[in-house]
């Protein structure tokens, strides 16, 4: 068995990937994960954006399944094999994860990835020194009709372009699309792959809509939703055909497990530039929205 740690237990992610991994009884075998990796213990930490209230009931949980609660990072450190940072701020997240990149531990770092690309970079830096995996994604980016439509070489083609939507709520913790609109900007990555050189923000406390221009001159869009019927979907259009979908979110999360488990054997599924340039899209989003949606560039753009 591979031991793994789970690192602010303040996201229902923490439950529903225990009970994938640990391949418990609460959820249906179809979503169990085939590998030898189970969560053995946490750190429960603390959070400014989740009530106590839900972080005590996560824990319980956690707990009820034999989850063992250490105190420090330092003490997980020492007990596992690979790690989940969940902590719902994406300014924890360099500070979390350091320790464990330092000693060479393969981490996982949920969405979103950093609040501050300078964070990312720091990351990268520290994964590459010590010669570790890491990874970072939201579950939308692994939603199957995601996937597929992503690889439709016969009904799409190449993409061309692409529109994106997810709801999109406000956190001042997790400012503009970092705290839930990234699923939307995931997804749009996912279709459009990384290149994006500029960004402008349409926003209004009910919504948003966020136009890029890609360095090959293709134009994308990603709609964040505050208010009204709320749903994950997308279209895209290819040289072929134009494909529309509403996306389930019955798999993500399996799906989103097979990514993490592959990227702790030493295979990311993702460039972690791309996951960077997604860090600086969300970035250019709000400065851009900030002054009236002025087109922003941004500050990192993969290769």
């Amino acid at each position: 068995m591979k031991r793994v740690g789970i690192v602010d237990w303040d996201t229902s992610h923490v439950v529903q990937f225990t009970m994938r991994l640990n391949r418990l009884d609460e959820i249906d075998e179809e979503q169990w994960i085939d590998s030898d990796y189970r969560v053995v213990a946490g750190v429960v930490g603390e959070s400014e954006i989740t009530e106590p209230e839900r972080m005590a009931e996560y824990e319980e949980k956690l707990t009820s399944w034999g989850v063992e609660k250490v105190d420090t990072v330092e003490e997980l450190v020492g007990m596992v094999d690979a790690v989940m940072i969940e902590s719902q701020a994406g300014s924890k997240h360099l500070e979390r994860a350091r320790p464990f990149l330092e000693a060479g531990i393969p981490t996982y770092i949920d969405k979103p990835f950093v609040a501050d690309v300078k964070d990312g970079l720091e990351i990268k830096r520290l994964a590459e020194e010590n010669g570790v995996p890491v990874f970072s994604s939201s579950s939308l980016r692994y939603a199957p009709e995601v996937v597929d439509a992503a690889g439709d070489e016969e009904g799409v083609g190449k993409i061309i372009g692409a529109n994106a939507f997810s709801p999109a709520g406000l956190h001042e913790k997790n400012p503009g699309l970092l705290h839930y609109g990234i699923h939307g900007v995931e997804t749009l990555y996912a279709l459009m792959g990384p290149g994006c050189e500029r960004v402008s923000c349409f926003f209004d406390e009910t919504g948003e809509v966020n136009v890029g221009q890609w360095k090959d001159g293709r134009v994308a869009s990603m709609r964040g939703t505050r208010e009204g019927a709320h749903a994950y979907g997308f279209t895209v259009w290819g040289d072929k055909g134009v494909r529309m979908e509403r996306v389930s979110t019955t798999y993500i999360y399996r799906e989103l497990l097979k990514r993490i488990v592959d990227a702790w054997e030493g295979n990311p599924p993702l460039d972690i530039d791309e996951t960077i340039e997604i860090a600086a899209f969300i970035t250019a989003a709000r400065v851009s929205a900030e002054n009236d949606g002025v087109p922003i560039k941004l500050e990192f753009t993969a290769e």
